[in-house]
């Protein structure tokens, strides 16, 4: 049943730094089922990274949307070269004058913040993470921090995509000022279609991008642990990202050989194929979407207990692994294989969990009443 048309549209546009891994596909969501419902969408991106991929996906929805889509070199790290990106943005934005103007991730979300755009348009936030993931002990997380601070009574609304993301910004940032709404990301109907393992899977399957706090590298060590003691388990890495050298170099250095195959970046379905067990070693995450995607379709999962990995697993929790522990990663991961019929009963309870607390609808649905009551606060 389609959407039912708004009669009051809003022009929204999303701006994001990186268009890779699961904050686009939180993006292409938002903004297709916001079209689906007559708002007029937009979507500003950075044309330095998400290749043919980014490409593509904006070529597919770009027909959809009435504000367009835009790309302008972002990098990822503070650079002189903002200067000029920043003016670029501020003079996009004033030429589509959005009602919604909505920032994702750290350095969209920065650029949302300090342009002086005239006129009513909400200012909107979602961390993805980000910056959050930077311990304020360090140099750069301090730094993180304060600019965080800076920009706190900028944002007419914080949209946070799980508890976890949520509590973590008032703690180490402060309370803001602005509205406070958490939305679980979500996923659609098609996607609760089971996936079964293809006749080329090996035992276990990490699907995602290949970056540090991502935890390739954990799920590697546990591999070559397990192999040394005479157990001869194998594992699909299906993905990429920056940390892709040093992983095939770590896979030489354990002496994994066979044992570990890559495959590149494939559709996540495609990839959760590849293996009996899917294992997600992250060391720090908010709403990953690997998670609830798997979940929906009743994957074998073994996942580690960070971020708002537990707040998807709800009374589920204490399936979830230690985190940054190749240890007990691999000892758990000797009880999955060894248990099938335990880890299907299992994956089957999260899938009816994930069919309750995580669609694509509910998503939508609660971002534009954030919308609604941001503007009417306004």
């Amino acid at each position: 049943m389609p959407a039912a048309l708004d009669p009051n549209p809003l022009r929204i546009l999303h701006a994001v730094r990186a268009p890779v891994g699961g904050i686009i596909r939180h993006i292409l969501d938002l903004a297709n089922g916001q079209a689906d419902r007559g708002h007029h969408v937009g979507i500003l991106a950075d044309s330095l990274t998400g290749g043919e991929r980014a490409d593509a996906a904006f070529a597919a929805i770009a027909p959809r949307l009435k504000l367009g889509v835009h790309r302008m070199p972002i990098r990822r790290e503070p650079h002189p070269a903002d200067v000029a990106a920043l003016m670029r943005f501020i003079l996009t934005v004033r030429s589509l004058r959005p009602d919604v103007l909505h920032g994702h991730g750290a350095k969209a979300g920065a650029f949302v913040r300090l342009a002086p755009f005239a006129g009513e348009a909400i200012r909107v936030y979602t961390p993805h993470g980000g910056s959050l993931h930077y311990s304020p002990d360090t140099l750069k997380g301090a730094f993180y921090a304060r600019l965080e601070r800076a920009l706190i009574d900028r944002t007419d609304l914080f949209l946070f995509e799980s508890a976890f993301a949520r509590d973590t910004y008032q703690r180490v940032i402060g309370t803001p000022k602005g509205l406070v709404r958490c939305v679980y990301n979500g996923v659609t109907a098609k996607e609760f279609d089971p996936v079964q393992p293809g006749t080329d899977a090996t035992d276990l399957v990490y699907v995602g991008e290949f970056r540090f706090i991502k935890g390739a590298d954990i799920l590697l060590e546990a591999v070559a642990r397990l192999r040394a003691v005479g157990q001869p388990v194998t594992v699909t890495l299906a993905g990429d990202g920056e940390e892709t050298k040093a992983l095939t170099a770590l896979c030489a250095k354990l002496k994994l050989g066979d044992a570990a195959r890559f495959i590149g970046h494939v559709p996540a379905r495609q990839g959760f194929a590849k293996g009996r067990v899917l294992v997600v070693p992250s060391r720090g995450d908010s709403m990953p979407y690997v998670v609830i995607e798997a979940a929906a379709a009743g994957v074998p999962m073994l996942a580690a207990e960070v971020g708002g990995i537990p707040e998807i697993f709800g009374e589920h929790r204490d399936n979830l692994v230690t985190p940054n522990d190749p240890g007990h990663l691999a000892s758990s991961i000797v009880t999955a294989l060894a248990n099938p019929d335990i880890m299907r009963e299992r994956a089957h309870a999260l899938k009816e969990r994930v069919f309750l607390h995580f669609s694509q609808k509910a998503m939508v649905e609660g971002v534009l009443a954030g919308y609604r009551d941001a503007l009417a606060k306004r």
